[in-house]
């Protein structure tokens, strides 16, 4: 049903040669903007020296224009034009971008690029006719996921989801979301962050940022002068502390008495719903009144719910239809198939 694409949100300024580093355009995006190249995505983790991206960043960074520009060039041989966009920001940001959003978005895009990282070509540019933009919160695209996709969820349920930069919650009923159930706030971030300031008491980390710790993060481990870094005790440990310093207390205007009295069914979504030890913290709190539902795929959640309102929006056009996620960590964008 869904096509997904999704790539590292890290960018670098270069100007650097570097033909044939990639095996297709996924993993060698290298973006031509306002007169400078910059290499995007995993291409930036491969050959950048500090790949960077701001927290929630604003639509007119640039950062995001860069990730929204390699989005589009992903999709610019699959979609039919002129094409429908849905995206989304965390709650707390919504109101703040979206006509920016929506005035950066809705537009004809030219966008130059160099083929050389992995093809025969060289600079090459596309144009994209996008005519219609809807920019919602992002729990919402989740939402619209889960009762719209594969899940089919029917009924009330909370729905949490936890990314890079933020962690957010609502309930949603048939009628529409409850207002007062909506949390936004600090993401994985916050455990990384933690993480790197236990490093730091034992280890010389360079000039890595929380963008390439996270990483590390993923992996359990570390390369530091040479020697290989277990971090899972570690890992366990800060997501432990974050659960009870920030997700906990944060839930417990949500989750509570009086809201599950309307449902006890939770569904737990976005990327950090792969670490166990955090699944496992959410277990313990919740596991004897409430109903957990583990999402397949849950860190590409959001973007499967914007394409599925692209779809609404422009009358049922499945191929021009798309779903954008600029993540904090990873930017995931969506094409319906059937």
């Amino acid at each position: 049903m869904f096509a997904i694409q999704s790539f590292s949100s890290l960018i670098e300024n270069s100007n650097a040669n570097l033909s044939n580093t990639s095996k297709d355009l996924l993993n060698g995006l290298k973006i031509f903007h306002e007169n400078q190249w910059y290499i995007c995505g995993n291409l930036a983790i491969n050959e950048g020296q500090l790949p960077h991206k701001f927290i929630n960043s604003s639509p007119s960074d640039l950062d995001y224009q860069l990730l929204v520009k390699s989005a589009l060039l992903l999709v610019a041989d699959s979609v039919e034009q002129p094409i429908t966009i849905t995206t989304g920001f965390p709650y707390s940001t919504y109101r703040i971008y979206k006509d920016m959003a929506t005035d950066f978005l809705r537009k004809t895009h030219i966008i130059e690029f160099d083929a050389s990282t992995h093809s025969s070509s060289t600079k090459r540019s596309v144009i994209l006719d996008v005519q219609n933009v809807e920019v919602i919160p992002e729990i919402v695209g989740c939402t619209i996921a889960l009762r719209k996709g594969e899940q089919q969820a029917e009924g009330s349920f909370f729905v949490l989801s936890c990314g890079f930069g933020t962690f957010e919650s609502v309930l949603s009923m048939d009628s529409g979301i409850v207002e007062q159930t909506m949390v936004s706030t600090h993401g994985m971030k916050y455990a990384v962050n933690m993480l790197i300031a236990e490093l730091e008491k034992t280890h010389y980390l360079g000039f890595r940022n929380a963008h390439l710790i996270d990483e590390a993060f993923q992996k359990g481990y570390i390369i530091l002068n040479r020697k290989n870094v277990d971090l899972r005790e570690m890992r366990k440990n800060v997501l432990r502390s974050y659960y009870n310093e920030v997700i906990s207390p944060n839930l417990r205007n949500v989750i509570n008495d009086q809201n599950l009295m309307k449902t006890n069914k939770v569904y737990l979504c976005g990327g950090a719903m792969y670490y166990q030890d955090l699944v496992d913290c959410f277990k313990e709190e919740f596991g004897d009144v409430a109903q957990l539902e583990f999402v397949a795929e849950p860190a590409s959640l959001a973007s499967k719910g914007y394409a599925l309102n692209s779809l609404r929006v422009s009358g049922g056009k499945k191929n021009s239809s798309v779903g954008l996620d600029i993540g904090n960590a990873t930017t995931v964008v969506t094409t319906i198939t059937a």
